[in-house]
């Protein structure tokens, strides 16, 4: 950990974690060995940070956020508090044989957050999703397929419901093309090209 690295006396963070220079690890967080967050990164009160973990720079957690193992967090990303990311599709306590399971009995499930994406309070990430660069997720949401990038998605499961800049603000004055929609950003006149693929999950 570098100079201006804080960490809270009440955080457990393990020797084996790297904390990048700068980042803030505040009240209470627990960040498991082999974590590795990046620069500039700023943890809440009650931040969870499991076994492994990548989270990039400058990234932003905000209070009871729990981020288990398998999970990876590109540069940039938010996540609004009690967020919470899974890594196993079929989870049990148990064996059928009634034994407690161990770690050889299940298979982690890796799920990715790209850079720039927003994640809303008390939103749930289930395992093997990928949430592309710049999308939201809003607060609430059960998020079960993979988002595109700038995708506005929100409800359970979570569906588009439209495309934002990424400054956060939602496109508007779409321009047509063969396999490209062009929005353009009412705020910053950013313009965002949106495959057609993705055009055609939106759900009006």
């Amino acid at each position: 950990m570098g100079s201006k690295t804080f960490v809270h006396p009440s955080a457990m963070v393990s020797p084996e974690a790297v904390i990048g220079e700068g980042s803030k690890i505040w009240q209470n967080c627990q960040i498991r060995e082999g974590v590795h967050i990046g620069k500039g990164c700023i943890l809440g009160n009650g931040v969870y940070i499991d076994e492994g973990v990548h989270i990039g720079d400058q990234c932003k957690i905000q209070n009871g956020v729990s981020i288990y193992h398998g999970v990876t967090l590109g540069n940039g990303v938010f996540c609004g508090p009690n967020a919470v990311f899974t890594n196993d599709l079929r989870p049990r306590a148990i064996n059928p044989d009634g034994t407690l399971q161990g770690g050889e009995d299940w298979v982690v499930t890796p799920t990715l957050v790209k850079q720039g994406a927003s994640i809303g309070a008390n939103a749930t990430i289930v395992c093997g999703t990928t949430i592309g660069q710049w999308a939201m997720v809003g607060a609430g949401s059960v998020v079960t397929h993979d988002v595109p990038n700038h995708a506005l998605v929100f409800g359970n499961p979570a569906r588009v419901r439209g495309f934002v800049c990424n400054c956060g603000q939602s496109l508007s004055s779409p321009n047509r093309s063969a396999d490209m929609i062009e929005y353009i950003c009412p705020v910053c006149d950013t313009r965002i090209e949106i495959p057609m693929e993705d055009q055609d999950l939106l759900v009006e």
